[in-house]
């Protein structure tokens, strides 16, 4: 029996590796996204415009623009002289935001009488222009500290914030790390789902049932070659991770890999129930990227699964995404231990086994 899945792995393999640009693109697609998407896909609010309207003709307001041209999230300012001028930048997507200042800004600062600066955000960008605000916000409440002007009693309040697992809040500790999940899916997938569409496709698909191996030897066959693949990307985007990005690994390797190998177990069902229900490999392509798509979507990758409504939520949990994500996360940056790991591991195990289950009934199926 092992003999005769070797055989299988191995033809499957010389199929994968027969075209060299096949080969090129599973690993080279990896080193793309490993150098491109930690930067491309930047979570930091800098280098945007900020347009200012002052109407004010006192020193204040001149310190205070001057501290906005020092911040790094603002790498140019626009000065505008009327409020249709503010509108038409932010309409054109020319800044991010507006910072208005009244004539009598800087007279009432002196006087100690509060003065009101108007903020107008670009909602189309809500995310990054709240950001933005949040960091004009904190250098008028400082400066308006330095200079003695009364503020509200929560300002006054000394608050010490610590960040855990993140200290610098820098956004490839959390970028890098997902890219694991992010490409292993795509690689087991694609390399799973096209397999036996390709047979079908290449009229091999008979010969293959003929044979001696039985549809369960088949299915083990033609999940392995994926989960090499799975594995050696990884091990490029861990290996990047920690030695290019310096971002520190505080667990277990073992763990690491044990879970990565359930994992790849649930997307293989996945992989192989899709190529079960497909006859060309255009079909399978495409019922991959439908799979992909709101599986990446529903993983806490880009939202909050606990944003989401409920009826999402519970759907999420099915995701095999949004369980390895919090391994691979938990295991790099905090050293999540193994009990932590094998709570997450046994939703990954049953989606394995519904997924596993469900192929091999609509492959045994199709064979008889």
């Amino acid at each position: 029996m092992f003999f005769r899945i070797k055989t299988l792995v191995q033809k499957e393999l010389r199929t994968l590796l027969r075209d060299p640009q096949s080969a090129r693109l599973l690993i080279g697609i990896v080193i793309l996204q490993l150098v491109l998407f930690p930067f491309a896909a930047t979570m930091e609010v800098k280098n945007n415009t900020l347009a200012v309207f002052n109407q004010d003709s006192g020193a204040r307001s001149a310190e205070l623009i001057q501290r906005f041209s020092q911040a790094a999230a603002f790498s140019d300012l626009l000065y505008v002289n009327s409020q249709a001028e503010i509108e038409a930048l932010i309409d054109a997507q020319k800044a991010l935001l507006a910072i208005r200042f009244p004539v009598d800004f800087s007279r009432n600062l002196a006087a100690g009488s509060p003065s009101t600066l108007q903020a107008l955000l670009d909602g189309r960008r809500s995310n990054s222009s709240q950001i933005a605000f949040s960091y004009v916000q904190q250098m008028v409440i400082g400066y308006l500290a330095e200079q003695g002007v009364p503020v509200m009693a929560v300002n006054k309040s000394q608050l010490v914030v610590r960040h855990w697992y993140n200290p610098n809040l820098n956004y490839k500790w959390f970028i890098v790390p997902t890219l694991i999940v992010l490409i292993t899916t795509i690689g087991t997938l694609i390399v799973t789902a096209l397999s036996v569409a390709r047979e079908r496709e290449q009229g091999t698909f008979e010969q293959l049932l003929v044979s001696p191996l039985t549809p369960g030897m088949i299915m083990v066959g033609k999940a392995l070659p994926a989960a090499i693949v799975a594995f050696i990307q990884a091990t490029i985007i861990l290996i990047g991770a920690i030695f290019f990005y310096r971002i520190p690994f505080q667990g277990s390797l073992l763990l690491l890999y044990g879970a990565m190998g359930v994992f790849v177990l649930s997307l293989v069902g996945c992989g192989l129930f899709i190529s079960s229900l497909c006859r060309t490999q255009q079909q399978a392509f495409l019922g991959v990227f439908g799979f992909i798509v709101p599986a990446i979507l529903l993983c806490g990758f880009t939202a909050p699964i606990e944003n989401m409504p409920d009826w999402m939520q519970i759907i999420a949990r099915g995701n095999p995404l949004s369980h390895f994500l919090v391994i691979v996360q938990g295991i790099f940056l905090k050293g999540m231990g193994a009990a932590d790991v094998g709570r997450r591991v046994l939703p990954l195990l049953a989606i394995a086994a519904v997924t596993l289950t469900a192929a091999t009934l609509i492959f045994h199926r199709k064979a008889t």
